[in-house]
């Protein structure tokens, strides 16, 4: 219904996005229990414990490339006869006085040399003598014991998310299994009389239940375990059945839909009957109809709800900007920071009226430095232009954007978490 006007509505005592950020990371709290997996298991898994290091890295003083081991003080304009043959996994072996030692990479530097000559530099003569230009230094191309990490040193702090290099670092030092904390448990539903299971046969007024699909795939990226406890009738004996199940048996409620103020609009009122709301609407575009609140006595000694819009795009703004951070920090990590920099404009536009405006945007780089251009249609219900999006050119409330001007750009690449 564009040109209706009701984008343009502001409810008064909305919160600021970047308040309501602050809040939802302050009411996160992470949750109990953790258990043991293979590495194999361990991607995106959250540590539980510091790891320290099992032994030092390098174990001993190797080669940081093909080449040659010497004694400097023993090269001269003669060269050197190659006396040692040693590869990688070999035991540490002496270099014989007057020799060199033809080595490889990762190989255990001889005890007694004291440089690598890199094989690039390196000419061998008739009689198989190694000959190289110019000064050496000491230690040149060697690794040496433990100047990564000694035994003992702290090698990854509890909260870290094990990517594949921490995983690499981990099983560098020898271990299988790590312990983790356990999935955090969400169970997630839609709210609406007019929602169906995408695959199903539709008649005109249904909509297929994009949000639900949408996500239960963010949740389990995010490392979530999640309960589907599907589509809920947008009434208060079946919402307040659904919620009281959900309460049991999660650590965290998600749904979508029914969550604004309208006559049927019954998520809120169940969920004040069943525990409390601690704040409901945030000045953003899309994504006003955000709410935190909780199930049970208090929002930390119950089960923490958080109301998702209905419309698509909006509940996707709304888990990026605000959910995320609170299920990072749930699962025993820090939330990460929102990253945000300055982006020209290619476009003019009117700006947003009492809330801040998230506009989905491409990057043009095609001038050398990045423009962002409309990404396609604004509306909160168009997923298109939210699924080709690189990003939100973010506008503050009452402010015009201006073609060639500067914006803060957020990049959708940090939400992929």
């Amino acid at each position: 219904m564009s040109g209706c006007g009701c984008a343009e509505v502001v409810t008064p005592g909305l919160l600021d996005l970047f308040d309501a950020r602050a809040r939802m990371i302050a009411a996160a709290r992470p949750i109990r229990g953790s258990e043991r997996v293979s590495l194999a298991q361990a991607t995106g898994r959250v540590l539980v414990d510091e790891v320290r290091a099992t032994l030092d890295m390098p174990g001993v003083d190797n080669s940081a490339m093909d080449g040659y081991a010497l004694r400097r003080a023993e090269f001269g304009a003669e060269g050197l006869p190659v006396t040692l043959r040693v590869p990688a996994g070999a035991g540490v072996l002496r270099l014989p006085e007057g020799g060199c030692a033809r080595i490889f990479t990762g190989a255990p530097v001889p005890l007694g040399a004291d440089a690598v000559v890199p094989q690039e530099w390196v000419r061998l003569d008739p009689e198989g003598r190694m000959h190289v230009e110019g000064e050496l230094a000491a230690g040149a191309n060697i690794r040496r014991r433990g100047e990564e990490t000694r035994e003992g040193e702290l090698l990854l702090p509890a909260g870290t998310r094990l990517d594949a290099a921490a995983i690499a670092l981990l099983a560098g030092h020898g271990l299988g299994e790590v312990g983790v904390v356990r999935r955090l448990r969400v169970a997630l539903l839609s709210t609406g009389d007019e929602l169906i299971e995408p695959g199903s046969a539709r008649v005109p007024g249904q909509v297929y239940d994009s949000n639900r699909a949408m996500l239960l795939a963010l949740l389990v990226q995010a490392g979530g375990e999640v309960l589907d406890l599907g589509v809920i009738a947008d009434a208060p004996h079946d919402l307040h059945q659904a919620f009281s199940q959900a309460r049991d048996i999660a650590d965290l409620v998600m749904c979508t839909g029914g969550v604004s103020v309208g006559e049927e609009d019954h998520v809120r009122p169940v969920i004040e009957r069943l525990g409390g709301i601690a704040f409901h609407g945030v000045a953003m575009k899309p994504g006003k109809p955000f709410a935190l609140g909780y199930l049970g006595d208090s929002l930390h000694a119950g089960t923490p709800l958080i109301a998702l819009p209905g419309n698509p795009v909006a509940s996707l703004v709304g888990w990026q900007l605000l959910a995320l951070p609170f299920v990072q920090v749930r699962q025993g990590r820090e939330a990460a920071p929102l990253q945000r920099f300055p982006v020209a404009a290619g476009f003019s536009r009117r700006g947003p009226r009492g809330r801040r405006e998230l506009l989905r945007v491409v990057l043009d780089w095609s001038a050398g430095a990045p423009v962002a251009r409309l990404a396609g249609g604004q509306g909160s219900h168009m997923l298109s232009a939210a699924s080709q999006a690189h990003g939100y050119l973010m506008i503050d409330a009452n402010h015009n954007v201006e073609e060639g001007h500067a914006y803060g750009y957020c990049p959708a690449v940090q939400f992929l978490d």
